[in-house]
């Protein structure tokens, strides 16, 4: 089994990280600058950043708080929300981060994934996909998740796969902040139609829900927010779990070297 990644996620409205539940009802869970730091000495595999208002603002992303978390952390760091053109990618890698994060932006404009890829490379994109399940199956919503597209989450995953995207951030609407556990049948189904490494959102409350996104959901990496930000989970506590049922992780050494 190749190494899983644990992600802490830092959802950014007005240079605070919030936390809400459904991508509603947010409330402040501390300094963005403060939290990098901690997740870097606390042995985080990576750290996410998303402008959660910024698209539906219509406006950039905060690069100047990027540029400072990036002084902070020694850690792969992906930052999305707001990014429109490889401009903007270009303005966000040069602040610090390792990767951007698009989704309103290449639901939009498709191409957009495939002139990023191809000027950055496609380990410097992540396609973000917010899901909602809608009757029997799953819709893509943008806008931070507020407009809803009509759009099928599966072959919209296929597709932004052939246009360059290098890894998938999907995040489950129906159970972002519910603590209720990931979604493993849209995880399973995701993982059998996609090739491109798939981060796990929505939904950890428990070290055996984040365990059971690897081992029954095929997820390459878990991403969560509230369970570390309110610390009712150690990062160490659950890469200790995770590697006594046979999941591949780094040690906290590994990860801030």
């Amino acid at each position: 089994m190749l190494t899983k990644r644990i992600i802490p996620c830092l959802d950014i409205k007005n240079g605070r990280t919030v936390k809400g539940v459904n991508f509603i009802g947010l409330r402040d869970a501390g300094d963005p600058i403060e939290l990098a730091r901690r997740y870097t000495n606390e042995g985080a595999d990576e750290l996410v950043f998303l402008d959660i208002t910024a698209t539906k603002e219509k406006r950039k992303t905060l690069v100047n708080l990027v540029r400072d978390i990036a002084k902070e952390i020694n850690i792969p760091f992906t930052v999305g929300g707001g990014i429109r053109t490889v401009d903007e990618i270009e303005e966000i890698l040069k602040a610090g981060a390792d990767k951007v994060s698009l989704n309103s932006s290449i639901v939009k404009n498709p191409g957009l994934l495939t002139e990023a890829s191809s000027a950055f490379g496609s380990q410097a994109i992540v396609a973000a996909v917010d899901a909602k399940q809608v009757g029997g199956s799953w819709e893509i919503f943008v806008k931070g998740g507020s407009e809803a597209t009509g759009i099928d989450a599966i072959e919209w995953m296929k597709k932004v796969e052939l246009l360059g995207a290098g890894e998938i951030l999907l995040t489950s609407m129906d159970r972002d902040g519910t603590k209720s556990g990931f979604d493993i049948d849209l995880l399973k189904l995701v993982n059998q139609t996609v090739t491109i490494p798939v981060i796990a959102s929505g939904g950890a409350g428990t070290v055996q829900h984040c365990c059971e996104a690897v081992l029954k959901g095929n997820a390459d990496a878990v991403l969560a927010a509230s369970i570390f930000h309110f610390r009712e989970i150690e990062i160490s506590e659950l890469k200790k779990e995770m590697a006594l049922q046979g999941i591949s992780v780094r040690t906290i050494n590994e990860s801030i070297l």
